[in-house]
C-alpha cells in the first residue's frame, strides 16, 4: 500500500489549488493528485476566469495560468423583458478554455512538488488515523475535488442534490461575434431562472452555452440548443463541441469537512446559484483546504476559513436566488445596473466573486420595482 501525506482526488482547478497550497504550507509533504483523465482534457464550463480567481492563483504562484489570453473588460446583460445593461467591468476577467487552464494548473502543482497519478477513486474508507482509497493508498488527509459526482462526498454521507439545487449547462464553441470583445449574458423567460451566454476567448472563438435549474427544464438537448440560438441569434456553433454537465449549486451544499476529509469546489456544492460560476469558488476553497489539510484539526480549520471567506456571501446568494424567481425583481435589477455603474459593479461582485447584497443595490432594485409598478 502506498502511503502519502495528502491525497487530492480530482486534478481540476480546485484540486490543483489544494496541491499548490499544501506544498507551500508543508514543503516536505508527499502530495499526490489523483485523476482518471490524462491532461490536457476538455471540461464543460463557460471558461470565464474572474479576477478574484486570478488573485488566488497569483498568491499560489500560478498567475501564468491565464497568460496569453487578453482580458475582457465589457459585459452586457439582457433581461427577458428587454432591459439591457452594457458596461465596463471594474476589473476585467479572462476567458481561458478549460483544456488549457486545467493543464497549466496541474503543471504548476507538479513544479511545486506534487505528483500526478492517473487513477479513478472508487472506494474511500475513513479510519481513525488515516484515509484509505481503493484499498491501495493510505493518506493522512484527503481533499475531495472530484466534482459533481464526488466519490469522496458520498463516502462522507453527503446527500444527493435534488433538482432545486442542480443546474444543467450545455456548452459549445462558435466563431466569436464581430466587434470589440464583449461578454454577453441573456436571461431567458422560459424555465426561469435560465440564461444563455457568449464569452469571446480571443482566438477567434467564443464559448457559448445555455444553463437552467434542473427542476425547471421542460426541454431536452435539442430544445436547449434552440433556446441558445433564439437568445443569442445564429451562432454557427460547432456541433462536435456541444457537451452537457450538471452543476451542484451552493444552495444544496453538504458540510465541507469531516475529520481528515475536506471537500472543495463542485464536490462541496460550491457553484454560484445566480451565475453558475464555480472557478473562483474552486480555487479559493482548494487553497484553503490545502493550507489546512496537514495541520492540526484540519476539518475545523478549513470549515472556519471557508465560512470567513464565503459564509455571508453564500447566505446572500441563496436569498437572491429565491428573489429572482420573481420576474419583476430580475427586470428591476438589470434596469438598476443599466442606469448606474455602482449597482452594476455590485451585481458583478455577487455573481462572480464574494460580494453581497449591498444597501445601494437593494435600494436601486427597489426603486426599479416601484417605477415598474
Amino acid at each position: 500500500m502506498d502511503t502519502v501525506d495528502l491525497a487530492i482526488v480530482g486534478a481540476g482547478p480546485a484540486g490543483a489549488a489544494a496541491a499548490l497550497a499544501a506544498r507551500r504550507a508543508a514543503p516536505a509533504a508527499r502530495v499526490v493528485l489523483l485523476d482518471r483523465a490524462a491532461f490536457p482534457r476538455d471540461k464543460v464550463c463557460g471558461d470565464g476566469i474572474a479576477p478574484h480567481a486570478v488573485d488566488v492563483l497569483r498568491a499560489l504562484g500560478a498567475a501564468d495560468a491565464v497568460a496569453g489570453y487578453r482580458p475582457v473588460s465589457r459585459l452586457r446583460v439582457r433581461s427577458p423583458g428587454g432591459q439591457a445593461a452594457l458596461r465596463t467591468l471594474a476589473r476585467p476577467d479572462y476567458v481561458v478554455p478549460r483544456a488549457v487552464l486545467d493543464a497549466r494548473l496541474v503543471a504548476a502543482a507538479q513544479r511545486a512538488g506534487a505528483q500526478l497519478w492517473r487513477w479513478r477513486v472508487r472506494r474511500v474508507a475513513v479510519e481513525a488515523d488515516r484515509v484509505v482509497l481503493d484499498g491501495a493508498i493510505a493518506a493522512r488527509a484527503v481533499v475531495g475535488a472530484d466534482g459533481a459526482h464526488s466519490a469522496v462526498a458520498r463516502a462522507l454521507g453527503a446527500r444527493r442534490h435534488d433538482g432545486r439545487d442542480l443546474a444543467v449547462a450545455l456548452r459549445a464553441y462558435a466563431p466569436a461575434p464581430a466587434g470589440p470583445p464583449c461578454q454577453d449574458i441573456v436571461f431567458v423567460a422560459e424555465d426561469r431562472p435560465s440564461y444563455a451566454w457568449s464569452f469571446p476567448i480571443g482566438d477567434g472563438r467564443a464559448n457559448v452555452g445555455y444553463g437552467a435549474r434542473a427542476d425547471r427544464l421542460s426541454v431536452g438537448r435539442d430544445g436547449l440548443l434552440a433556446r441558445l440560438e433564439a437568445a443569442l441569434g445564429p451562432t454557427g456553433l460547432d456541433p462536435a463541441t456541444v457537451r452537457g454537465h450538471l452543476l451542484p449549486l451552493s444552495t444544496g451544499r453538504p458540510a465541507p469537512a469531516q475529520g481528515r476529509v475536506l471537500l472543495v469546489g463542485d464536490a462541496a456544492g460550491l457553484v454560484n446559484p445566480l451565475s453558475g460560476e464555480g472557478i473562483y469558488y474552486a480555487v479559493a476553497s482548494g487553497a484553503l483546504a490545502g493550507a489546512a489539510a496537514l495541520g492540526p484539526r484540519p476539518a475545523t480549520r478549513y470549515a472556519r476559513a471557508l465560512r470567513r471567506l464565503l459564509g455571508r456571501h453564500l447566505r446572500h446568494t441563496a436569498l437572491l436566488a429565491r428573489l429572482l424567481d420573481a420576474p419583476a425583481v430580475a427586470e428591476a435589477g438589470v434596469a438598476a445596473a443599466a442606469r448606474r455603474q455602482a449597482p452594476f459593479d455590485d451585481v458583478v461582485e455577487v455573481a462572480i466573486g464574494a460580494g453581497t447584497l449591498t444597501p445601494r443595490l437593494a435600494a436601486a432594485t427597489a426603486r426599479g420595482l416601484i417605477g415598474g409598478r
